[in-house]
């Protein structure tokens, strides 16, 4: 059985803290806290857990903070997580039987990141992240924001996540870094220009996120899914400010970069059904459904747009072609996924008074919704 040190930096965390540490706390052998200026009851929280708190002085960077955690470690492994994430019992269950059989070669193990689910408890967006590294070989953490874990060696895929169950957030934090750096006359690697322009779409500063996505796509040096996610995001950020045409042209674009990806087959799809284009709206939103969708995927995953969404649309497309069996068909898969979700709801009380005129008493005047990506 291997040894685990869970290395955390956390600051003023004390509504989330104790969730965090309660999951991991009969797994991890050795606890490390790494505080980077709290001022509530944080630190009275950790010494519930563990003597192993140390005070890191904060200079905006996640990676310098990170990287003096893991100097801290002396397990053979180090699992890192943030304070507001979690392990839920069936995965603290999968971490217990990987802590007992992982070979002593697996340098990084890889998990789940589950950032967000519906209201039915389904994950709807999830990334992977390396979680459990080899202490030995001495990964260090890059950039001072959105920083990643530098690995190499023999990798495990597991299928264990880690939920985030976050309660709160400094929305402002990483984009005031960024900025900061800026000012100071820094040059933003590719990779951050790409998480800078997120920022900017995240606070609605849509023109300034397009620059910066077309700075980081002209750059030529991007990771190839960041790149197709770019893509994507600028496709959102014209939408946003009403320019439709560049929205297509984007999402489009992104086909350059690699095969399709299920979320941007819907957002041209979604422009064509805006369009009236319906048959060209089903293509793409069948296209949606058929793109392979990898379980081992690095990249974040909108898990609607290769579900319930593309059915939704699909009934809305069939409706306008006067093809209403093949609606209902396609509400009803996606009735399978969100059952309450109103639009729905909305579709399956409107097209069962055309299907069902005899059952019906006085429909009301209804239309199908439609829901962008």
């Amino acid at each position: 059985m291997i040894s685990i040190s869970l290395c955390l930096i956390v600051r003023n965390e004390e509504d989330v803290l104790a969730r965090c540490l309660d999951s991991v706390k009969g797994i991890a052998d050795e606890i490390i806290v790494v505080d980077t200026g709290s001022v509530d009851g944080t630190k009275e929280i950790i010494s519930s857990y563990t003597s192993k708190v140390y005070d890191f002085e904060w200079i905006d960077d996640f990676a310098a903070a990170r990287n003096y955690a893991f100097g801290k470690a002396t397990c053979e492994y180090i699992l890192w997580l943030d304070a507001d994430d979690i392990f839920l019992e069936e995965d603290q269950v999968k971490l217990l039987e990987l802590k007992a059989s992982l070979s002593a070669d697996v340098d990084t193990v890889s998990m789940f990141y589950h950032l967000s689910k519906d209201e039915n408890g389904t994950v709807t967006n999830r990334l992977r992240r390396n979680r459990l590294v080899k202490r030995a070989r001495e990964f260090r953490w890059i950039g001072a924001v959105h920083e990643y874990l530098e690995v190499y060696g023999k990798a495990l895929a597991s299928d264990i996540a880690v939920t985030h169950a976050s309660t709160r957030h400094d929305s402002d934090r990483n984009l005031r870094i960024y900025e900061q750096r800026l000012a100071r006359g820094e040059e933003l690697s590719p990779r951050d220009l790409y998480y800078y322009a997120n920022e900017l779409k995240d606070h609605s500063r849509y023109e300034k996120a397009i620059l910066y996505y077309n700075r980081f796509l002209h750059s030529k040096k991007g990771w190839v899914e960041d790149n197709i996610a770019a893509c994507g995001k600028l496709a959102d950020c014209f939408a946003a400010i009403g320019q439709q045409e560049q929205a297509l042209e984007s999402a489009l674009r992104s086909l350059q970069y690699g095969s399709p990806r299920a979320d941007n087959c819907c957002r041209i799809g979604y422009y064509h059904l805006q369009s009236g284009a319906y048959d060209s709206a089903v293509f793409w939103y069948e296209s949606a459904l058929r793109v392979p969708n990898p379980e081992q995927a690095w990249s974040m995953q909108n898990t609607s747009c290769s579900t319930w969404l593309p059915h939704l649309q699909l009934c809305v497309c069939y409706d306008k072609l006067g093809e209403w069996p093949k609606a209902y068909e396609h509400n009803e898969i996606a009735r399978a996924y969100r059952p309450d979700h109103p639009s729905v709801q909305h579709n399956k009380t409107y097209l069962e008074g055309l299907l069902l005129p005899q059952q019906a008493v006085e429909q009301p005047d209804l239309s199908l919704t439609q829901t962008a990506p």
